[in-house]
């Protein structure tokens, strides 16, 4: 494990390295890359939706079925072995946590099976996690971490957690206005709305601790989104940050589960190629303009004029409210699973590669995740010549 000269990150009894890797979808942190970012120290994340696309078996039972019932039974057992894989790989240290979106419809059955598989942590965010205290009642060991982008919407759950006798292990404060992925905004026009800067964010939380009657060492605060040097990091945990939480940076490592081409579409990202839109979960995302993604959005008004309920067109619900199935003119026309599972194979020309707006802390090129870790922690970089992914 790595040592770190930094105020360690205290979580349900473990003390840690103040590092949280970011749970990325589809199958982009799956078990070798979340089981080794935990067996350094820190806390690994497994995203939890659709990791059949992993298991070539699970893939070759359910890939041309429509049977939602079949898919999502069989996306547990995916889980579950991702889970059992990484916590081989981990070796007993760290934590491993399993991000779960509150806005997929499996999202209950998820938390369960996470908790049975042996996670340390469910981290949920895409939307309040405001029935995880009752989903996970016989699971007292298990972290849980609501990601969160704002003041008001930490107070929500604070309050709403409090009248359970339950207060979150930790929180993640997501920045909208620099991270990849569903931002916690409303809409386009509220990505960069000033309330979401971090230094705010914090200062707002720990004042509505004192209003609460929580202890500021009580509930750590994990800050991220545009996370990618060594400075940033000893800022924020100047102004009071417990840990840091990086998405991107992750996801390129040696040990990322994605497609060498996924890494290399994303490190070799310029600022011109990233653009924001709104996803079919009707949240703004942040992505690499990519072929699919730049003819999408030619059409997109269009698409959204002509937008109407329709069948679910891989088979299953994976979201809660779907701007394509449910007919939602004002969230994307496409069909997320699909667009991400080409991106995790790799495909560049068909795949959605989402993608933080910041630039990477080794540029373009692929390192591994100790290399990240020890830079992030002490400042120190490798030297930079290509390793290969």
């Amino acid at each position: 494990m790595l040592r770190t000269e930094f105020k360690r990150l205290e979580l349900k009894g473990k003390s840690l390295l103040p590092i949280v890797q970011g749970g990325m979808g589809v199958g982009i942190s799956a078990h070798r890359l979340a089981g080794s970012v935990a067996k350094l120290g820190a806390v690994g994340t497994i995203s939890s939706v659709d990791l059949r696309r992993h298991h070539p078996d699970l893939m070759a039972r359910t890939k041309k079925s429509r049977d939602k019932e079949l898919i999502d039974a069989t996306n547990l057992i995916a889980l579950d072995r991702e889970i059992m894989a990484a916590r081989a790989i981990a070796g007993g240290n760290g934590v491993l946590a399993v991000n779960i979106m509150r806005a997929v419809s499996e999202y209950a059955a998820y938390v369960r099976q996470s908790c049975e598989s042996g996670a340390g942590a469910i981290v949920v965010g895409a939307g309040l996690p405001l029935d995880l205290p009752e989903l996970t009642t016989d699971f007292p060991d298990v972290a849980l971490i609501p990601i969160l982008s704002d003041v008001r919407g930490i107070a929500l759950v604070l309050k709403k957690w409090m009248r359970k006798n339950r207060l979150p292990d930790a929180i993640v404060i997501g920045n909208p206005q620099h991270a990849g992925g569903h931002l916690g905004a409303s809409g386009l026009g509220a990505v960069n709305d000033p309330h979401f800067a971090l230094p705010l964010v914090l200062e707002g939380t720990f004042e509505l601790f004192r209003q609460l009657g929580i202890e500021r060492e009580r509930i750590p605060l994990i800050v991220g989104g545009g996370i990618h040097r060594h400075e940033q990091v000893r800022d924020l945990f100047a102004l009071g940050a417990s840990a840091v939480q990086l998405g991107t940076p992750f996801a390129v490592t040696l040990e990322g589960d994605a497609h060498p081409n996924f890494k290399k579409v994303l490190a070799e990202a310029t600022p011109e190629d990233i653009v924001t839109f709104m996803s079919c979960a009707g949240l703004p995302a942040r992505a690499v303009k990519t072929l699919w993604l730049s003819n999408y959005l030619d059409k997109e008004a269009k698409l959204q004029g002509m937008a109407k309920p329709r069948p679910c067109t891989v088979g299953f619900d994976c979201l809660v409210q779907c701007g394509l199935r449910d007919g939602i003119a004002k969230a994307g026309q496409f069909c997320i699973d699909t667009q991400l599972g080409f991106a995790l194979n790799g495909d560049v020309k068909r795949g959605l590669f989402f993608r933080g707006a910041e630039p990477l802390p080794f540029g373009s090129a692929i390192r591994s995740v100790r290399e990240l870790v020890n830079y992030l922690m002490s400042g120190v970089k490798p030297g930079l010549q290509l390793s290969a992914a």
